[in-house]
């Protein structure tokens, strides 16, 4: 190689601390030129490397009776469902993207966690996000929230998959780092699945799909650094997506699959051809010899390093069986696709890049991946000094409030953004696009997609409080992982697995630290009393500002369960006036982290609502063998807002009415708008009341009969409180009407 050594002043440029370019020298035997320190610098990027994160994410469980591939293996998650199928699934963040150029940024998010799960050989059938923007009434929000909307359904719409579920949130400390986390989902069957190996050497590499342009680079490297008002100058570090390319990808894909001409396919993310080559390689212990003039362009003139580094969308990288790339190659024509090999997989374990005969890098492929030579540290942390706030917070300092206090708190709450519906976001998503399975949109706790085939349905959801993360780390996410279960369960499902997108400030940051550390912490515990082993996921560091605000920790949880049979399906909404209501589980005088005391109340620092496992998972198996054993009418867990809001939601799902009375003995803010953690509110009929008494008494878990389903209206202990549509209009238009002020 004749190419100039490159220096450390250029490795600090490309975010790689000193001692990190003196390993690479190491690794190396000799200083790196340029391209193999890009290379390096996109590798061992936070987002790529985990090296702030993976000695902590390697103490979650990641085992279990349906795991079919362990966590980290494979390019997402892979449980089984039964009937020979096999349920592949990854979340993943865009979240920096989002913020420079929202639309696009969403998109390209939508489009490359699709690819991780086709790229296995599954077809994706569901896709699902989680959102997170700041103050809703700023102008900057409603541009944010406009084109993330509008990117995740444009793209989604056109590419075929339907979006069935989600999550938004509107909190201050989002306001300059949004959060777009977007999970897909797919079904293989069991034993086709693809490896993202590339097998012995002599096999053929293709790269298919797009042609390969400046747009995102360094795009992984943009991702792991604090956000400044500079930023704008990142704009190439957004890629930009073409959905229709992504579906013609898609097709290719598959039946590129059933050829049996692949060994191993992965989708182009992250660090581009540098990140799938290198990793394909390190899987199977070989290497590559990458010919990147041979790379088609988008535009001429284009350097190794640029072509190395690209994050442009739409791309695979496929290693073909040696003698099967006539018919590799009929099917790209086929599909119309650009393609051309690339590159041959060799013995030497090294990944050596060549630009028009010249050698422009040599790296050992291992030293590039994660768990292999990629730096691995433990930052040290402290416990945050806003928890000394927290401790000063007096529930006794809060004035209960009146049944006439209670009503105006009732109407404002449920207009409250963060509680309100996002109709004004989800009717800009598909969610009946496609025909491989359906969902049937019945209101539940989790998405229900039907498998076709079967009398299976997959039960979707994803959750995370921030506000209790920030409150309590441990107990937040433990908590977190609790509702996903608790959704999936009130459906009627069986959870199986665990993705998750952990969203955090800085790792260098003490007290950011701290919160990673003790989320991983609580994750851990809950995911192994509820036997959802992690699959997989991402972690998104560095969601802060350079002035050091940073977002709430917000670990969010992508979880999978299984509804066995059709009957088993439960949904939210009240069915018959007459039936009974009844609440699960234990109310306590809790205001903690509340939206209502947050919101309303406008007190910032507060605890998180109090939260046992044992008692959780006891509620969770008493409603859920409640249900299955046909006991119930509907089902809805007790979240945001509190009792009366999931009241509300059931009774406008359902068009009807309820008559409510609160427990004795509690404050009435508390038992209205109180987040307990660990209650279900369940109808009954009057015929079936006996027998779910009966059951929740062997079950040994609290329940209190508090009402019962009116055909109209709303009366709380005894008083009226007017027409469900007094508090369905707030409900309904709030986002749309503040969207568009």
């Amino acid at each position: 190689m004749q190419a100039a050594v490159a220096t450390v002043d250029q490795a600090r440029q490309l975010g790689l601390l000193e001692e990190e370019y003196q390993k690479i020298c190491e690794i190396l035997g000799r200083e790196p030129n340029f391209t193999e320190l890009s290379v390096f610098s996109v590798m061992w990027s936070e987002h790529c490397s985990y090296k702030n994160s993976i000695t902590w994410l390697k103490t979650l469980p990641r085992e279990g009776s349906r795991m079919l591939a362990a966590a980290g293996e494979e390019n997402a998650g892979l449980v089984d469902i039964g009937d020979g199928l096999a349920c592949c699934f990854k979340i993943e963040s865009h979240n920096h993207p989002s913020a420079i150029e929202p639309y696009q940024g969403a998109a390209t998010g939508v489009g490359g966690i699709n690819r991780d799960i086709f790229s296995m050989g599954a077809r994706p059938i569901a896709q699902l996000n989680s959102l997170r923007f700041g103050n809703i009434d700023t102008d900057r929000t409603k541009w944010l929230v406009k084109g993330v909307v509008k990117g995740i359904g444009d793209y989604g719409n056109a590419f075929g998959i339907p979006t069935v579920g989600g999550e938004v949130y509107f909190d201050d400390c989002y306001e300059q780092n949004n959060l777009v986390n977007a999970m897909s989902v797919g079904i293989v069957p069991v034993g086709k699945q693809i490896s993202a190996g590339a097998g012995p050497a002599g096999n053929p590499v293709y790269i298919f799909g797009s042609a390969t342009g400046k747009d995102g680079i360094h795009g992984a490297a943009f991702a792991s650094k604090d956000m400044s008002e500079d930023s704008i100058s990142d704009l190439p570090s957004v890629q930009v997506g073409d959905p229709f390319w992504e579906k013609l990808i898609l097709e290719a894909s598959m039946e590129l699959i059933e050829t049996g001409a692949v060994v191993g396919m992965q989708d182009m993310g992250a660090a581009g051809i540098t990140c799938s080559t290198s990793e394909m390689s390190a899987k199977t212990g070989v290497g590559m010899d990458v010919w990147l003039d041979k790379v088609p362009m988008r535009q001429a003139d284009m350097k190794a390093w640029e072509l190395l580094l690209s994050e442009s969308q739409e791309r695979m990288l496929v290693v073909i069986q040696k003698g099967m790339e006539s018919v590799a190659e009929q099917v790209f024509q086929k599909w119309e696709l650009t393609y051309e090999q690339i590159a041959v997989v060799t013995d030497t374990g090294r990944v050596r890049y060549f630009m028009n005969g010249v050698l422009e890098g040599d790296i050992p492929a291992e030293s590039l991946v994660l768990g292999g030579g990629a730096p691995v540290y433990k930052r040290e942390w402290e416990t945050p000094s806003y928890f000394a706030e927290i401790e000063k917070f007096q529930l006794d300092a809060i004035a209960d409030i009146n049944p006439a206090e209670a009503r105006v708190a009732a109407l404002k709450l449920s207009a409250e953004p963060n509680i309100a519906s996002k109709r004004w976001i989800y009717e800009q998503y598909d969610s009946m696009v496609g025909t491989v399975n359906q969902s049937t949109n019945v209101p539940s706790d989790a998405a229900v997609v039907a498998i076709k085939g079967t009398n299976r349905s997959l039960a979707l959801t994803v959750d995370c409080n921030a506000r209790y993360v920030f409150a309590d780390p441990d107990k937040g996410c433990q908590i977190a992982v609790a509702e996903a279960s608790r959704n999936i369960r009130v459906t009627g499902g069986v959870p199986t697995g665990v993705t998750n997108c952990l969203n955090f400030g800085n790792p260098y940051n003490k007290e950011v630290y701290y919160q990673f550390k003790h989320a991983i912490d609580g994750m851990g515990k809950a995911c192994r009393k509820f036997d959802t082993p992690v699959t997989g996921g991402n972690v998104s560091f560095y969601n802060q500002s350079t002035s050091g605000n940073a977002v709430y920790p917000t670990p969010t949880i992508g979880m999978v369960g299984i509804i066995e049979k059709p009957e088993h399906r439960m949904s939210l909404h009240f069915k018959n006036a007459g039936d009974l209501i009844y609440l699960v589980g234990k109310t306590r005088n809790d205001l903690g982290s509340s939206q209502y005391l947050a919101k309303l109340k406008g007190v910032e620092y507060s605890p998180c609502p109090y939260f046992d496992l044992e008692e959780e998972y006891n509620v969770q198996m008493a409603v859920y063998n409640a249900i299955t054993n046909g006991m119930l009418q509907s089902a809805h867990d007790i979240s945001e807002g509190g009792l009366f809001i999931a009241a509300l939601e059931s009774a406008m799902a359902g068009k009807l009415g309820f008559d409510l009375c609160t427990e004795s003995g509690l404050r009435l803010d508390a038992a209205l708008f109180g987040e307990s953690q660990s209650r279900v509110m369940v109808t009954v009929s009057p015929a079936s009341q006996l027998a779910l008494e009966s059951h929740l008494q062997q079950a040994g878990v609290a329940y209190t009969h508090i009402g019962t389903v009116a055909s109209a209206g709303v009366v709380v202990n005894g008083e009226s409180w007017g027409n469900t549509d007094e508090f369905a209009h707030g409900y309904n238009t709030s986002i749309g009407n503040r969207m568009n002020q």
